[in-house]
């Protein structure tokens, strides 16, 4: 979900005309080439670090496949017209799983992208006031993702057991503020329109905002269960390349370049994915 490019909205297919015709590499055509697809970014900025720098002395051929919604990366995944893919968090690949019927699973976690709180006009939490209006992601996992942020920071209460997958329906006292969904890559482009937005790490690189530098208040990474992570149809996690892919993109050069590029806009978050 690309640096300066505008990503299209999630409910929007696209498939690269370069995509058909790749296919697995593990039929021995080509032993070195391990193909992925990714989100424009960081995902595909990072795969593109990778390759550039790492790949070649690794003995890989990496190649990577742009999308602009999130829901190709995993069907050409399990599909087989990619090797892997690098886009997701744990609570979307578990609801796409349910939901599709397919069977991809996580390699190793790489990066957060940290959700925040942006305002034009608020300068601090404590200066929100009854009457202001909110923007929130309106799909399944970042939904509910956006009002435990708002919750943990004492602008909603949520009802009792409602973690992560609450909806608004579970807000038990907006404590006087309208709540407005929107569609996750318009929500930054509300932000002259809202008093509040609370906006996805990967759309608010597009929109110019950091969570370190620009956000009231921002996710932390320890314990996070939305990492970002490189993920395989179920069968393939051993396969050399994706191995030897996993541990690049998890390597102290990749660190540094995450640490550097994206000034704590996206933050590594190396690690075994949850079970």
């Amino acid at each position: 979900m690309g640096g300066r490019r505008t990503a299209a909205l999630a409910a929007v297919v696209l498939v690269p005309v370069g995509l058909l015709g790749y296919g697995l590499s593990s039929d021995g055509e080509n032993e070195r080439t391990v193909t992925v697809a990714a989100s424009p970014a960081p995902h595909a900025e990072i795969l593109e670090y990778v390759r550039d720098n790492l790949a070649e002395d690794a003995g890989i051929d990496l190649r990577i496949r742009e999308f602009n919604d999130y829901v190709v990366p995993n069907t050409a995944t399990e599909s087989g017209e990619v090797d892997a893919n690098f886009f997701q968090h744990k609570p979307y690949l578990d609801d796409f799983n349910k939901k599709e019927g397919t069977e991809i699973v996580p390699v190793v976690n790489v990066e957060l992208e940290p959700l925040g709180i942006y305002s034009r006009t608020v300068d601090d939490l404590e200066d929100v006031r009854r009457g202001q209006t909110v923007a929130v992601p309106n799909d399944t996992t970042n939904g509910g993702r956006a009002l435990q942020l708002l919750a943990e920071h004492d602008l909603i209460t949520l009802k009792p057991g409602r973690g992560d997958e609450a909806r608004l329906s579970d807000v038990r006292d907006a404590r006087g503020l309208k709540l407005r969904e929107l569609e996750a890559a318009s929500v930054p482009r509300a932000l002259d329109d809202v008093d509040l937005a609370v906006v996805n790490g990967n759309y608010a690189l597009e929109a110019d905002l950091n969570p370190a530098r620009d956000a009231l208040a921002a996710e932390t990474a320890k314990g996070n269960p939305y990492v970002n992570f490189l993920a395989v149809k179920n069968g393939r996690q051993d396969d050399p390349r994706v191995r030897k892919l996993a541990d690049l993109l998890t390597s102290d050069e990749v660190k540094r370049f995450i640490e550097r590029k994206y000034q704590g806009a996206i933050v590594p978050a190396f690690g075994a994915p949850a079970s």
